[in-house]
């Protein structure tokens, strides 16, 4: 079973975070905030990774501390469930549309940790977030997961449609790419021989 358990506290956050890479999509999120919780919920949906996360942060100071530490523990979470990523598919991409934008990922479970971020925002804030901080979050994850990951914005107006659609774009990338192959010999998917 593919599965791990990561908790990390500092003078900051407390942040506990149970994954399951092989799930059903299961999810029971709580952060302390809404918005950044919803985007979680449709990224454990539409990865079908089973996800637990509990958050508490200096939210008195601002989000950005919960954001990046949810990050720094799912990524973490993600690469101890991955071992040594034996038999993945290795690769992944999607495009997602919602109403009138467009998104896309791409990723590369690489253990080479890259993060290629195209995305803009007309807005400064979704409710009370910040949507500067969803690339921290990005960013945070890729970085302690191992991941090369591109996420582009292609075209939209709506600032929720386009935060929704990257999440929801990497997590049907992340999906394509820790799937077990069935015609790999189980080993690691790489010429060298490891990752």
């Amino acid at each position: 079973m593919r599965a791990a358990t990561v908790e990390r506290k500092t003078r900051e956050t407390e942040i506990f975070v149970a994954l399951e890479l092989d799930g059903s999509g299961d999810y029971d999120i709580e952060t302390g905030i809404g918005f950044f919780d919803h985007m979680l919920e449709a990224f454990a949906k539409h990865s079908m990774i089973d996800l637990k996360v509990r958050a508490e942060g200096d939210l008195h100071i601002d989000m950005h501390h919960t954001v990046e530490d949810v990050g720094i523990v799912m990524g973490q979470a993600a690469a101890k469930a991955l071992d040594d990523c034996a038999g993945i598919r290795r690769f992944g991409a999607s495009y997602i549309p919602m109403d009138e934008t467009l998104s896309r990922a791409a990723i590369d479970i690489s253990m080479r940790p890259y993060l290629v971020w195209r995305v803009n925002f007309a807005r400064p804030k979704v409710g009370d977030m910040d949507t500067e901080l969803f690339k921290e979050w990005f960013h945070a994850f890729a970085m302690k997961a191992g991941l090369t990951l591109h996420v582009e914005n292609l075209y939209g107006e709506n600032t929720h449609h386009i935060i929704e659609s990257c999440f929801k774009a990497t997590a049907r990338a992340f999906r394509q790419a820790l799937e077990i192959d069935p015609r790999s010999d189980g080993g690691a998917p790489s010429t060298k021989g490891s990752l």
